[in-house]
């Protein structure tokens, strides 16, 4: 299958206030384009990707223009989708091969989200409940999946903020790690839809967000996303959020997660260890937010999770182009750790709140 040279067609929308990040598509699919918010151009300016090929949807998960467990698998799902609307074949035999290789392609971007492999193998699923169908038919319903799969992760987010507003309390503030919020789903967060909701509920919170090197993700994202709900947000390097607790200055922890095992470990972006160990030696509660589909019962443990290593530039440099390290030096750059269950106080989701023991028995399929 070529690739088409009008793969990627950028988009420049000026910067305006936006009274709700939520309401600015982090993921659509746009007049025969899946339509994705380049989350790299952040927070410098807002602009969008019109992805025609699979290819180049796979490429911006790759690079990180979107990202986000949750979001990762919508983009997945529209990428399988978009892919093939442009698959010729006479039958279905062919047709499903030519699909299960833009699977492939897909799934071989990124490989500690969880998200996006269930979002594939719920793509895989339909394809081959409709076999005998015409192919026409099966394209059409390859999109709608698409579209519900993006449809339920906002809903997800919804009833995950509902169940998680009601640990937190007015007046307390709330330490953040990377981004989970609007920008890492379809809409409205996990771990920021949880913040998201309190506030909405008129509770007078504040909100720490540390910077998450080595890519930034709380400065850049986290930290714009919450100005723009005009939710109350200081911004922090990551080596304070211990001095900031032993003050007193932090109630609480709310994360998200990119997959979490059947014992409930659970991995997230590198450096949420960190808060974890903190949280702990200073008795403060530990949270994860996260939806059905970043639950991986098939995994047993965290030391089974697979863990993406990155472009050490990530790490030598400031956006790739201005360096921080001496030239060559050897760097070492995972992209996720993981944080023992034992350390956490509970997963929210979309069912409620449990202990991450008790995970498995409540999503047990």
């Amino acid at each position: 299958m070529e690739r088409s040279p009008e793969a990627l067609t950028p988009c420049t929308v000026p910067q305006f206030p936006l009274q709700n990040p939520s309401m600015v598509p982090t993921v659509e699919w746009k007049d025969g384009a899946v339509r994705l918010l380049d989350q790299s151009r952040l927070p410098e300016s807002v602009e969008f990707l019109d992805c025609r090929d699979y290819q180049t949807v796979a490429d911006a998960i790759r690079q990180l223009k979107v990202r986000g467990a949750p979001a990762i698998g919508v983009t997945a799902a529209m990428g399988v989708a978009l892919g093939a609307q442009i698959v010729i074949s006479p039958d279905y035999e062919s047709f499903a091969r030519q699909v299960h290789t833009i699977c492939d392609h897909l799934a071989a971007t990124r490989p500690t989200a969880v998200n996006l492999f269930w979002a594939i193998e719920r793509m895989k699923h339909l394809l081959a409940s409709l076999r005998g169908e015409p192919i026409a038919f099966i394209k059409t319903a390859l999109l709608k999946e698409s579209q519900v799969i993006l449809d339920e992760d906002i809903a997800l987010c919804k009833a995950m903020g509902k169940h998680g507003a009601d640990l937190i309390a007015s007046g307390q503030t709330i330490l953040t790690h990377c981004n989970a919020g609007a920008l890492a789903t379809a809409g409205y967060g996990t771990a920021l839809g949880v913040i998201r909701a309190a506030w909405e509920q008129g509770k007078q919170i504040q909100v720490i967000a540390d910077e998450t090197r080595p890519v930034l993700q709380g400065a850049r994202l986290t930290a714009w996303e919450l100005m723009e709900d005009k939710i109350p947000v200081t911004l922090i390097t990551d080596n304070m959020a211990g001095a900031l607790m032993r003050q007193g200055k932090i109630h609480l922890c709310i994360v998200g997660a990119d997959r979490i095992a059947a014992n409930g470990d659970v991995a997230n972006k590198i450096g949420t260890y960190s808060v974890a160990v903190l949280a702990r030696a200073h008795g403060i509660p530990f949270y994860v937010a996260a939806p059905y589909s970043t639950i991986d019962l098939k995994t047993k443990t965290g030391a089974d999770i697979p863990i993406e290593q990155r472009n050490p530039s990530e790490v030598t440099t400031i956006h790739g182009s201005h360096p921080v390290a001496p030239k060559g030096v050897p760097v070492y750059n995972p992209a996720f750790d993981v944080t023992p269950a034992e350390w956490i106080t509970g997963i929210i989701t979309e069912r409620g709140v449990f202990k991450p023991g008790d995970l498995a028995a409540q999503f047990q399929l």
